[in-house]
């Protein structure tokens, strides 16, 4: 086990280097830990920071579809952490506790491996979300979109689908298995219905057994409009565009059960669909809830303007898992852009804290809020100015470019784009797993629980 220095890390570090720890390599967690390497220099005593991620590469979230449709090479999407952080150490684990007192954080490798204790001086939490799946009874049986297997495995279904609809004569179950339903219609949902109609289009013209009547896609709604976190002549642009696509889509229309292979809604309405995947917002990390901090009503770590955690001196926390007051004391919402600039200020803050100086409140105005609806086509509002079309893509599309780190993969995400305006997506399944494949495993349990069912 990597032991701390002494039972009390804050006193352990007056003898040594300052220990950083960072929780969490999202677009928080890893560009903290990235600001906070290149202002190791500022600080008045050596600082040691590491970073803790379950993964070992930053996954650029807004291009997850087109990495799993085949626009994006998979690869292209991620950043890796060691590249990226040549100056910090990295640990590929999970957390499993995280004790305060201690000011220890135990992780591990994998199941089966033994677990390790990270002491730190500094502690910053940013292990964002997860798929809120406590709202609709059986949420846990839809699909997720948060990681780079989601996005692979979302690919490889769709195909798979399409693959036993071309041979199945049953117009009902052609119609069951070609039915694409999304639950939540914020910026997630939307976006991700609108890469899918693109996807799902090109890839039907491969298919030509299959009759396009039978594809059908849904999108659904419990608020009284879709995009909320936009103006309402924004969203009604989004929902006209998607609906013209062939998109059903409902407002006011809560999921209220989820089978294996249907959605149930209030009024008795039962969708038969072959794939449903859950977009209906982000809850708090259930290890974050359960530590001795204050939260906000969602769960969230409370924390001060400049991103401490209330009561706590060394705790920060930033991100989806934070709740950071604004100048009115209202939270900052839960946007990519909010969380690379709160990285950029907590370092200093704690550089700031090393070197014994005041700690600084992070202060932002949006910059606006644009979703991309595919087919080249988006919404949003930049500054003041509202825009749609290709123009919104366009600038979606150019702003994410930039916000991945390090030119080289900027490059190869600028020449995937250019090989696909020339060439149609391709047909092959990214399928590492052969008969064993999950998925097929998942579609045989749920054969074996409708003939207990029956029987």
């Amino acid at each position: 086990m990597d032991h701390p220095t002494g039972g009390n890390g804050a006193a352990a570090g007056q003898t040594g280097p300052v220990r950083i720890l960072v929780l969490g390599g999202g677009f928080a967690g890893a560009h903290a830990a990235w600001h906070l390497q290149r202002s190791r220099r500022k600080s008045n005593r050596p600082i040691e920071i590491t970073l803790v991620n379950r993964d070992n590469y930053f996954l650029m979230t807004p291009l997850l579809f087109e990495a799993g449709s085949g626009v994006l090479e998979p690869r292209h999407a991620v950043q890796p952490i060691r590249t990226l952080l040549r100056h910090c150490r990295f640990v590929e684990a999970d957390v499993e506790q995280i004790d305060l007192n201690r000011q220890v954080v135990v992780a591990r490798h994998a199941p089966g491996f033994d677990p390790w204790e990270l002491g730190y001086d500094h502690l910053v939490i940013a292990m964002g979300g997860v798929t809120n799946t406590a709202i609709i009874p059986g949420s846990e049986k839809a699909m997720t979109f948060k990681t780079l297997a989601d996005a692979i495995y979302l690919r490889n279904h769709i195909i798979d689908l399409f693959e036993r609809a071309d041979v199945d004569v049953d117009a009902e179950r052609r119609d069951a298995l070609l039915r694409f339903v999304i639950i939540g219609a914020g910026l997630v949902g939307v976006e991700l219905m609108g890469e899918l109609t693109e996807f799902v289009r090109r890839l039907a013209e491969s298919y030509p057994r299959v009759d396009r009547r039978h594809i059908k896609f849904h999108l659904l709604e419990a608020g009284p409009k879709i995009l909320p976190e936009m103006e309402r002549d924004l969203a009604d642009y989004a929902a006209e565009k998607l609906r013209k696509r062939g998109v059903d889509v409902r407002v006011s229309t809560p999921a209220s059960a989820i089978d294996e292979d249907a959605v149930h809604l209030p009024d008795g309405t039962q969708f038969a669909a072959g794939t449903i995947i859950l977009a209906a917002g982000v809850a708090v990390n259930p290890l974050v809830r359960a530590l001795p901090l204050e939260h906000d009503r969602k769960g969230r770590i409370a924390t001060d303007g400049a991103m401490l955690a209330r009561g706590r001196g060394n705790v920060w926390a930033l991100g989806d898992c934070a709740s950071i007051p604004d100048p009115q004391g209202n939270p900052y919402p839960q946007l990519a852009q909010h969380a690379l600039r709160e990285a950029r200020v907590v370092a200093t803050n704690i550089v700031n804290a090393v070197n014994g100086r005041p700690t600084k409140p992070f202060v932002y105005s949006t910059l606006g809020t644009l979703a991309a609806l595919g087919h080249y086509d988006g919404v949003g509002r930049v500054w003041k100015f509202k825009v749609r079309g290709f123009v919104a893509w366009f600038v979606w599309r150019t702003y994410y470019l930039f916000q991945m780190p390090r030119w080289e993969r900027r490059f190869r995400i600028m020449m995937d784009w250019t090989v696909a305006l020339l060439f149609k997506n391709d047909v092959v399944k990214l399928d590492l797993f052969g008969q064993e494949h999950p998925l097929r495993a998942h579609d045989v349990r749920a054969r074996k629980q409708r003939e207990e069912v029956a029987v």
